[in-house]
């Protein structure tokens, strides 16, 4: 069975019901944000106490980096000073650095007995000098450390040779010492040249950082600890934690959030954790670094979450208190607004009852005076009906044709009278594209008609330049309804002398055309050739050019430049100059018409030179005719030298091999590159012949004789000078052996002076004592 309910009970119902769903939404939704909200201040405030107390323990540590590094700064002359001195003097500086500073436990140096000892030549053994509180004195050592070898520790610092913070240990390895302490070094490297020589370090009892740390609690229930770069723990509110890993106090949040990685690189880092009664902890790990030291070490805060959430618990507490107060006082409003609207609601709904069966009169206008949406709707109700009033009478207008007529629009959002509007702007197009049409159409005709045109003149005027230049010109520029024209051809005869020239002109001033050459890039029509583009002008400068009658003369309103080209090649340029500015239809047939001309002339072009070289080329045959005879007569003779050539070239080998059972022959190119080497080479220097070819000719001499010398430069100018060499020189063979040698060096050039080779034939001088 269907429910019906009055307007008044489902205002009342609907309303209540949506508000009471928005109301608690939108309440949950603020509860949750604001909670979330006020926890993340929390942690982040958390956060940044952390980090807070990291920096003041950070400044403690730079603190000591800065001592330890200002004295080893000013130890670094100690090779300048006598041994003795300087172990003295540096010993007594250590005592009031130790006085005036209560925090540091020792004060301790090293030295490498390399660095001062002559002729050490072990990289290990070194001298150290102490000093350390005992009650209220303060007493020394020195001693010699490392003669075996150095400890990893001190050995790791000596090959980083940098600034560092060391890991907690127990200093037991000190003669003289009564207790066992556990501490931290801070020690900064004494260099010389960069060279590690030694160190200055400051040991700081971790006994002091545990006081620090323990007086970190930013709230009730948190505690700190500071863990070193290998994550173990230097300080914590618990001291049997100390001196332990990590990892063994909390081995799963070390393994679940890589605790030992995000240590050692200095990450800041919060996560949440439980301990073993489930109670939730929010852990931050920020990280502990002096600015110059290798090592980082951490500083971790751990804040129980139950404090930090109590204000957030009781803001959604007097939150809720307040949401269920609101809801029962929005019941009772919306009670009285539904009764409120069930009036004139009636009134408005007979109304619209009528206009949905089509009647539209002033009589269905309403007149209500409340004040509130409803006094709105009816105005709205109103306005409709004055407006379908309107839209009657415009859509008469319509059908009689009087489409100037207008309507006045309801809204941004009347569908209806867009939709009548659209409807008498869509009749009002048709009609004006029809109009367009019948334009568009007649240009097509005239240029379709002008193409006709030019065709014909192109056809007939084929076979003479001038005369296709002059009838062209002349006809295009009455076509276009132009007043002045010329016709610029470009004149390739000479390659190194291109320019364009002036080969016709229509109502041209004469001062005009005495200009009959321009360069390609020169003026407007260099440019248009140049550029290959149309160019257009409306404003014409007053001296630039004018048309004239007898009456009178006046500037043009336009001049155009078109290319004559064919393919993107530019064979001229067409200019005309008009009293009206050219449209576009107009500029794209005469771009249409250059093309033509532009093929025209080319092929007139090539006709002319094509019976230019027939001529040419019945007068070479003729020519060729007679050289012919000539020829045969020079090849009798060309094979009789051949034959003599052959003759000498079989002597010259004869000569080159009784000449290399004693001599050595190389052949090089201009860079030295060895080309060529015979036998009686290859038995001198010891190479074989796979070793020496590609070898660069001055690795057979000596130093003396090397590229480097100044005698060996002044060769290579002497053969690049087409000037041969003689004289003794020192080759070194396979073995380093120097060969004292008489050498020829001759260079060999080709017929057109470019250099060849140099060949070079040389004799053992020992070998030239023997024959003798």
């Amino acid at each position: 069975m269907k429910i019906r309910l009055k307007i008044r009970q489902k205002i009342f119902l609907l309303v209540l019901t949506a508000s009471a769903i928005l109301y608690v939404v939108a309440i949950s939704y603020i509860l949750s944000i604001s909670r979330r909200t006020m926890l993340d201040d929390a942690l982040q405030i958390a956060q940044l106490t952390a980090k807070n107390y990291a920096k003041e323990i950070e400044k403690d540590f730079e603190r000591d980096l800065t001592l330890t590094r200002t004295l080893s700064q000013a130890f670094s002359i100690y090779q300048t000073m006598p041994t003795p001195l300087w172990q003295d003097l540096f010993l007594k500086m250590y005592y009031p650095v130790l006085e005036g500073n209560n925090h540091v436990y020792s004060i301790w140096d090293s030295w490498e007995y390399y660095g001062f000892v002559p002729n050490y030549k072990k990289d290990y053994g070194r001298w150290s000098m102490t000093l350390w509180r005992e009650g209220t004195q303060i007493l020394s050592v020195t001693e010699e450390r490392s003669i075996d070898g150095d400890p990893d520790k001190y050995g790791g610092f000596k090959r980083n040779n940098h600034d560092d913070l060391w890991e907690p240990y127990f200093d037991e390895g000190l003669t003289g010492k009564s207790e066992r302490v556990l501490m931290t070094t801070i020690a900064s490297p004494i260099q010389v040249n960069d060279k590690y020589m030694g160190l200055v370090g400051l040991d700081v009892s971790l006994e002091a950082l545990q006081e620090t740390v323990s007086r970190i609690e930013p709230v009730p229930g948190s505690f700190a600890l500071l863990v070193s770069a290998k994550s173990i723990v230097v300080a914590h509110h618990n001291a049997d934690f100390i001196n332990v890993p990590l990892k063994d106090i909390y081995p799963e949040d070390f393994e679940n959030e890589n605790l030992g990685q995000i240590v050692a690189e200095g990450i800041d880092h919060c996560y949440y954790r439980y301990d073993e009664f489930g109670k939730p902890y929010y852990m931050c790990f920020v990280p502990v670094k002096p600015s110059s030291s290798l090592a980082v070490w951490s500083l971790g805060l751990s804040i129980p979450l139950d404090v930090v959430t109590s204000r957030a618990d009781d803001s959604r507490n007097i939150s809720l208190i307040i949401g269920i107060s609101a809801l029962f006082f929005l019941m009772i409003i919306l009670f009285f607004i539904a009764n409120g609207l069930t009036r004139p609601i009636v009134k408005i709904t007979n109304s619209l009852t009528k206009l949905g069966q089509g009647e539209i009169s002033d009589d269905l206008q309403l007149n209500l005076q409340s004040g509130d949406e409803m006094e709105l709707m009816a105005n709205a109700l109103n306005k409709s009906i004055q407006g379908l009033n309107k839209k009657s009478s415009f859509a008469m207008d319509i059908e009689s044709g009087r489409l100037e007529s207008d309507l006045e629009l309801l809204s941004e959002g009347d569908v209806l009278g867009k939709s009548l509007v659209d409807m008498r702007n869509s009749l009002k197009k048709a009609k004006d594209d029809e109009e367009q049409r019948a334009i568009e159409d007649r240009k097509r005709t005239w240029a379709n008609e002008g193409f006709a045109h030019f065709a014909n003149i192109l056809r007939n005027n084929s076979k003479d330049l001038q005369q296709l230049s002059d009838e062209v010109l002349k006809n295009l520029v009455k076509y276009v309804e132009g007043n002045q024209g010329a016709i610029f051809l470009i004149n390739e005869e000479d390659k190194n002398n291109v320019y364009l020239e002036l080969i016709s002109a229509y109502a041209w001033d004469r001062k005009k055309h005495l200009e009959m050459r321009v360069l390609l890039g020169e003026g407007l029509v260099g440019a248009c050739a140049l550029e290959k583009e149309t160019i257009i002008l409306t404003e014409i400068p007053e001296e630039y050019i004018s048309i004239s009658s007898g009456l009178g003369e006046a500037n043009p309103n336009c001049i155009l430049l078109v290319p004559l080209k064919q393919d993107d090649k530019v064979v001229g340029v067409f200019e005309v100059a008009s009293f009206k500015v050219f449209e576009q239809y107009e500029i794209e047939f005469i771009e249409k018409v250059a093309e033509s001309i532009a093929a025209t002339v080319i092929t007139v072009k090539i006709n002319e030179k094509t019976r230019y070289l027939l001529e040419q080329s019945q007068q070479q045959a003729e020519e060729m005719q007679a050289q012919e005879e000539e020829m045969r007569q020079n090849m009798e003779e060309l094979m009789a030298t051949q034959e003599e050539m052959a003759r000498k070239e079989k002597e010259m080998g004869w000569t080159m091999d009784a000449l290399g059972s004693f001599a050595m022959h190389l052949e090089y190119d201009f860079k030295g590159i060895i080309l060529y080497a015979n036998q009686r080479t290859l038995d001198v220097t010891g190479y074989i012949k796979e070793e020496l070819i590609g070898k660069h000719h001055s690795s057979l001499l000596d130093n003396e004789s090397a590229s480097s010398s100044e005698a060996y430069r002044k060769f290579w100018e002497d053969m690049e000078n087409r000037l041969a060499y003689q004289g003794l020189v020192k080759w070194i063979d396979h073995r380093n052996n120097i060969i004292t040698t008489k050498v020829l060096r001759y260079p060999i050039f080709d017929e057109n002076g470019n250099p060849l080779k140099v060949v070079e034939l040389a004799v053992v001088v020992d070998d030239l004592i023997k024959e003798q």
